[in-house]
């Protein structure tokens, strides 16, 4: 996400160090490379512009404290402006009614029935709501029944009528089943169109007008760049939606489309799609995806990621189980679990500060855990709660059994010995403190 502008926002504030001062001339040579990294993004020509300017005012004349250097100061005011650029503060999704009802509208194969159930997934395990989805397409073939397939994963009831052609009688029809059913939340997938057809832009305006949404939400491409921002100007001028919904930016090395559309369109991004599982749904933090694009990583959200997954009772478990050192590998497969719910690894990487630039050239192959996985799962119950019984002939039956070598066997149980050995020295207070004297008499320096 946002590689390539990371990067060269990098290479741009580079041309200040050294510098004693922030002056005319350096600042200028060092915007001039902002600028173009902008453009190079995919972020209009006038959006860059306005923005360089902005950061030129506020950091020439600015004094440079002697604990930071000039380009500390200007990354400091670069990050305030990208903050500002892309809307400066979250907004919340508004789902106020009785029903609640969220519109959604966008472009053909931007995204919209799939983000239609990511949201109604959203707003069921986050917001505590009974959302009702409403198959408006009445033109895409199968749109009704990938809606049936989406809710009926996700637990959560679809209202459709393949008789019905007219998609404003659907809409209407399913708002008054949702009120008699207890429906807290309804939420309208449409058609998708192109701006330039007026019957289609008609309808949906119509569809509008009709429900009265309390939330309308336009979803578009991210990779799709100044091209999505151009047709997030184009729909709003014909049905006025109060956010967006960027789908693929986890796809997205440019990052045009979430610096430009708040400040062309002046609608907040809401929410942002990062996956293709449905829980891949984020809500757009302007801070949070300033510190990433300036290689700040982001820790909130990472915490966010790993409380989302934290089970209170568990983890006392496998403290208590830590602490009396037995923990095994089932438990070390538990954990293995709770880590891929969190989402792509690389991704996860990169909210931790200093490790998206280390990480940029780095393959991580999604299935990466599958050979561990395997070891772990060839192993018998008793194998996996003693790790000591495993002998040159066990560990050669795992390997046959697992499709990996004795190399990779032996290799996976050393680090779990070491693993299962630092968290028990970590777990006892005693330990901690002997190993924190330790160090100090060293002089706080680790051997290397």
């Amino acid at each position: 996400m946002f590689e390539n502008l990371t990067s060269k926002f990098e290479r741009a504030f580079k041309v200040l160090k050294g510098q004693g001062q922030i002056t005319e001339i350096n600042v200028a040579e060092t915007l001039k490379e902002v600028r173009r990294a902008l453009l190079d993004a995919d972020v209009s020509f006038n959006t860059a512009k306005d923005f360089t300017t902005r950061v030129k005012e506020k950091a020439i004349g600015r004094n440079v404290l002697t604990s930071i250097s000039p380009g500390q100061l200007l990354t400091k005011i670069c990050h305030e402006e990208l903050i500002e650029l892309m809307g400066g503060e979250q907004t919340e999704i508004n789902i106020k009614g009785n029903p609640g009802i969220i519109l959604m509208a966008g472009l053909q194969g931007s995204g919209k029935t799939t983000h239609s159930g990511k949201l109604a997934n959203y707003l069921k395990t986050k917001k505590g709501k009974n959302p009702l989805l409403v198959a408006c397409d009445v033109y895409r073939p199968a749109a009704i029944d990938q809606l049936h397939v989406l809710g009926e994963q996700l637990g959560i009831e679809v209202y459709s009528n393949k008789e019905e052609k007219d998609p404003v009688k659907i809409a209407k029809d399913a708002i008054a089943f949702a009120k008699s059913k207890s429906f807290n939340v309804v939420i309208v997938d449409t058609a998708g169109r192109l701006a330039i057809d007026e019957a289609m832009m008609n309808e949906i305006a119509e569809i509008k007008k009709t429900i009265n949404p309390s939330e309308t939400l336009f979803v578009v491409d991210a990779m799709t760049g100044q091209d999505a921002v151009n047709t997030a100007k184009t729909f709003n001028e014909r049905i006025n939606f109060d956010g967006v919904i960027l789908t693929k930016l986890d796809g997205d090395t440019r990052g045009g489309a979430a610096l430009s559309i708040k400040s062309v369109v002046d609608k907040p991004i809401k929410f942002v799609g990062t996956g293709e599982k449905m829980d891949a749904l984020d809500v757009f933090y302007p801070a949070r995806m300033a510190d990433r694009i300036l290689g700040m990583g982001d820790v909130v959200s990472l915490v966010e990621k790993a409380q989302e997954q934290y089970d209170e009772v568990e983890a006392k478990k496998l403290q208590k189980k830590i602490a009396q050192n037995k923990f095994d590998f089932d438990d070390f497969y538990a954990q293995l679990q709770q880590i891929k719910k969190m989402g792509n690894v690389k991704d996860l990487m990169g909210m931790i500060p200093g490790m998206g630039k280390a990480m940029k050239n780095v393959d991580i192959d999604e299935n990466a855990f599958k050979g561990i996985e395997a070891i772990i799962q060839s192993m018998t119950p008793k194998e996996r709660a003693q790790p000591d019984i495993l002998n040159v002939s066990r560990k050669t039956r795992i390997a046959n059994g697992s499709g990996t070598n004795l190399t990779e066997v032996n290799k996976l149980i050393k680090q779990f010995t070491e693993t299962k050995k630092v968290m028990h020295m970590m777990s006892n207070k005693k330990n901690m403190a002997n190993m924190m004297r330790q160090m100090k008499g060293m002089g706080g320096q680790m051997p290397m």
